[in-house]
């Protein structure tokens, strides 16, 4: 590990520009997909993370989002009848999301559709693992 600042400074002004641009096509990546099945990019991504029952504010998390811009995303995605808010089991004060069966069908589209020509579709499982580990290293406080 290299403790020249100059070097360190470089390396982090890529790094970031690096994760950006990628960052950046992904989002792309899932906006025209999203068009093809009338989704918005956000609602697509709600879509993505719906891999079960789960809170808004688990949803929030999963999407980086606040829970508030969450909610609108549900309440669009409820109206068109893909998704329920349900009692949750042990917390009565709280829903959970629980994809409807047009819903979870419209997921496997998206998916099937996001899993072509994807920015990290040229990445191994393994080289996807690897960056996976390495970003939430890097994530880790010091």
């Amino acid at each position: 590990m290299s403790t020249d600042p100059e070097f360190a400074a470089t390396a982090e002004r890529e790094l970031c520009g690096l994760v950006t641009g990628l960052s950046r096509q992904i989002e792309e990546h899932v906006r025209e997909r999203a068009t093809t099945l009338g989704l918005t990019g956000p609602q697509a991504t709600a879509l993505r993370e719906l891999t079960g029952p789960m809170t808004m504010r688990d949803l929030a998390e999963r999407m980086s989002c606040e829970p508030s811009n969450a909610t609108f995303v549900i309440d669009k995605l409820e109206k068109r009848g893909l998704v329920e808010r349900r009692p949750h089991p042990q917390d009565r004060r709280a829903k959970q999301l629980v994809l409807t069966a047009d819903g979870t069908e419209l997921r496997a589209r998206l998916l099937e559709l996001l899993s072509k020509d994807s920015p990290l579709g040229g990445l191994g499982e393994d080289e996807l693992g690897a960056l996976q580990n390495l970003l939430l290293r890097a994530r880790q406080p010091r």
